[in-house]
Parts: C-alpha cells; sequence; structure tokens
C-alpha cells in the first residue's frame, strides 16, 4: 500500500479537528464545562485521546475554538441565506443579519455561550485560532460592505456592541430581553426592523424602526 499524500493527510487532520470541535460544542451544552472532560470529548469524536492534546493545549482553548467556529458557520449561514441581500441596501441587511445570527445563538445556545463568555472575560481573553479569524473576517467584511469609512474602528466597536449584548441577555438574575437589544442595536445602525430575523410582534416600547 503506497502511503498518503500530504494533502490527503493534512485533510485527515482537518476533519479530526473539526469533529473534536463539533463534540466540544455538543457535550458542553448538554453537561456543561465542568462536568465535560476532554476524554469525553475524545471518545463522542470517535478520535484518539492525544489526539486533543495534539491539536489544544487545554480544554478551555478548545472551547473557545469550538464556539468560534460554530458563529462563524452560524454567522455565515444567515449572510448567505436566500435570498441573499443585494441592491443599495445590501450592506445593512448583511449587519442586521449578522446581529440577528449572534444574539440568536445567546438565546438558542445559553448555557454554551455563558460559559465562553466567562471564559473570555478571564485571563486568557480570545483565543487566536483559525476559527476565531473567520469570524472576524466575516464581521469585518459586513462592516465594509455596511459603508464604514474607518473600519479599523467600527469593527472593533461592533465586535464590543455584539458581545456587550450577549452578556446582557445571559446575565444571571437580571437578563435583558433579546427583542429590546436587537431594537437598540437596530436603531444605532439605522437597520429597518424587518429585515434578519425580526422577532414576533414589532419593536418594543418606547423604541422604532428607522426608516427606509
Amino acid at each position: 500500500m503506497s502511503p498518503r499524500s500530504a494533502s490527503v493527510n493534512e485533510e485527515l487532520r482537518r476533519r479530526s479537528r473539526q469533529r473534536l470541535l463539533h463534540a466540544t460544542v455538543e457535550l458542553v451544552a448538554e453537561r456543561g464545562y465542568e462536568a465535560t472532560t476532554l476524554g469525553d470529548i475524545a471518545d463522542r469524536a470517535g478520535a484518539a485521546r492525544g489526539l486533543v492534546s495534539y491539536y489544544f493545549p487545554g480544554k478551555r482553548q478548545l472551547l473557545q475554538s469550538a464556539v468560534h467556529r460554530l458563529m462563524h458557520l452560524t454567522l455565515e449561514a444567515a449572510l448567505e441565506r436566500e435570498p441573499r441581500p443585494d441592491g443599495p441596501d445590501d450592506g445593512r441587511e448583511r449587519l442586521a443579519r449578522a446581529i440577528d445570527a449572534i444574539l440568536g445563538l445567546a438565546v438558542d445556545r445559553p448555557r454554551l455561550m455563558r460559559t465562553h463568555m466567562a471564559g473570555i472575560l478571564q485571563a486568557e481573553g480570545f483565543v487566536q485560532c483559525v476559527e476565531q479569524q473567520r469570524l472576524a473576517e466575516l464581521l469585518r467584511d459586513t462592516v465594509v460592505r455596511y459603508g464604514s469609512t474607518d473600519v479599523d474602528t467600527d469593527y472593533p466597536l461592533l465586535r464590543a456592541l455584539l458581545m456587550g449584548a450577549v452578556v446582557a441577555v445571559l446575565l444571571p438574575g437580571a437578563p435583558m430581553p433579546a427583542a429590546r437589544l436587537r431594537a437598540e442595536l437596530f436603531q444605532r445602525y439605522g437597520l429597518d426592523w424587518e429585515w434578519g430575523v425580526p422577532p414576533d410582534g414589532g419593536p418594543p416600547g418606547g423604541t422604532f424602526p428607522s426608516p427606509r
């Protein structure tokens, strides 16, 4: 049997890494961070346990990469959903979709996103990995298409506002309604309430959709 080519080996490594990331998201969402071990993750992914340490220095870094992958896949799907934004409002509608995609993860996967945000706010900060870079690229491109004339300022601001909104949705004991946070972000950026995936009903009281 001839040895596998470098490209085949690289593809096998990529798939193994993706299985580990997917298993991490599933298990932490099901059991919580503390109750999920690296061995559990390897077993769920059908991978050798040594592969986890080969790809990731620790469980916290693995979780961040896993959630960043989930975020960039969710954001990518929202931006590419048919019918795709087109015409003069293309960039603004893409931003509306991006806001809804990130807020939607906080609503739909609260345990996972709360654990993720707690890790970021601890000493580790952002893990610089390919998943985080892909997420950053998508958000930065969204800011460009929105029409920013100062992307280096506006992209970090959007990222901070989205992180703040996610924290506010997940805040134990005093969560803010996602619809209210959405309305504030849409108003700030001049976005039509009907873009993206609007919640049932109109905007919350005291906040009105921006005119087209």
